[in-house]
């Protein structure tokens, strides 16, 4: 089938089948997407009921790290393109999926083996591309992981090299937090190699995502490279917490930033949507990570952007045209949970839709954390400020509570 040049009918023998690895909320607005320009999606998360099973055409619940398990399925389903949306995931069967010809995987094969864990992904950067990076190490061990901080020093990060949204991420201030740090990390990891990144600390003054879109060029009809304005954003404890688009930069910075995504989005290959975060001081840049697929603080572009990074994401794989557009200056803030509940219901919604240029994604997980990301406020205004004033102020009435 060829990708771009037709799309069929959706449960039918003409239909453009894709599979999601991965139901949350981001995959969930990619469903949404695809579903848009008629494509049947198939929805598969390691629990049942995640958001983006909700909307699929179908939905599987398998454990993604079996190789067995997720070989059947893909048989089972025949998919024309497997999207992967998160990192806990058998790569070496999608290898072997796509060498023998059964599906494309977005948005390839190899950058999910590259991007599924940050030593992968780090050496990448460092050692094949010669991007500036933080220093760093690797460590399986605890006495490892003391004497990869001694060749980086304190301040310091500890994450582990397969984990997501901040999860066993530490800041390391002193030798007192080096073994806390180490358990956190262990407990932390999507799958437990035992093994972490330790990463000097770079005094920067903000931080940014260059999402970045690897698409066909109508024109030319060969894969061309397309960026996004630049999203700034708030991390705690590793964590995304508000978002916001245009972030201001130097014009020098802004180039350097595009320049190091086009270089490690290039170098992975393929079609899509990719989240490249940096950190910027002054016209300095560094890499620090990428995901191919829609980034958490990219949330904002469904307000800030004519086609939000899901759309992009999904035309991209599709081979179909992209438009990064900017349609207005926006901002995004999360929604905790608050509480632990296998049900909960939310208070306050029309007061947080009453503010001016606000509007809400209420993600349907089936069960609550206190810390668990249950929604997102989105907000517009005349500037970055206005939205992100807005963005807090509506995610501020809306209220978890227990749904018994």
């Amino acid at each position: 089938m060829q990708i771009g040049q037709r799309i069929g009918t959706p449960l039918s023998t003409s239909a453009t089948r894709v599979m999601l690895l991965g139901a949350g909320e981001l995959g969930k607005e990619v469903i949404i997407a695809l579903q848009r320009l008629g494509v049947e999606v198939i929805a598969v998360d390691r629990y049942p009921n995640a958001p983006g099973h909700q909307v699929a055409h179908r939905s599987h619940v398998i454990d993604m790290t079996d190789a067995k398990a997720l070989r059947a399925l893909v048989e089972a389903e025949q998919p024309h393109l497997i999207v992967p949306e998160i990192e806990a995931i058998a790569t070496d069967a999608l290898a072997a999926i796509e060498s023998d010809g059964v599906a494309e995987v977005i948005p390839t094969a190899r950058a999910t083996q590259l991007t599924m864990n940050r030593e992968g992904i780090r050496r990448l950067a460092a050692e094949e591309l010669g991007l500036p990076t933080s220093p760093y190490a690797f460590a399986d061990s605890l006495d490892e992981l003391k004497a990869g901080i001694a060749k980086v020093g304190y301040p310091c990060v500890v994450k582990p090299v397969m984990s997501s949204s901040g999860k066993g991420q530490s800041v390391l201030r002193s030798d007192a937090d080096v073994e806390p740090a180490w358990q956190y990390a262990m407990a932390g990891g999507r799958v437990n190699h035992g093994r972490v990144i330790v990463e000097g600390f770079i005094n920067f003054e903000y931080e940014i995502t260059q999402l970045t879109v690897r698409a066909i060029d109508p024109a030319t009809q060969q894969t061309a490279t397309y960026f996004c304005d630049p999203i700034g954003h708030v991390q705690v404890a590793g964590d995304y917490v508000e978002s916001w688009q245009p972030q201001p930069m130097s014009p020098r910075a802004l180039e350097l930033s595009r320049e190091i995504a086009g270089k490690v989005t290039a170098a992975l290959g393929g079609r899509g949507l990719f989240g490249v975060e940096l950190f910027v001081r002054g016209d300095d840049v560094w890499f620090s990570e990428v995901s191919p697929r829609p980034h958490d603080t990219g949330l904002v572009t469904l307000a800030s952007q004519r086609l939000s990074e899901f759309e992009l994401h999904a035309r991209a794989i599709l081979g179909l045209p992209v438009d990064t557009a900017l349609r207005a200056s926006g901002a995004s803030a999360v929604i905790y949970g608050g509480l632990d509940e296998t049900a909960i219901a939310f208070e306050g919604v029309a007061q947080a839709l009453a503010v001016p240029g606000a509007d809400l994604r209420l993600f349907g997980k089936p069960e609550s954390f206190v810390r668990r990301r249950m929604g997102v406020a989105l907000a517009t205004g005349k500037d970055i400020g206005e939205a992100l004033q807005r963005a807090k102020q509506a995610a501020g009435f809306v209220k978890p509570v227990s749904g018994k």
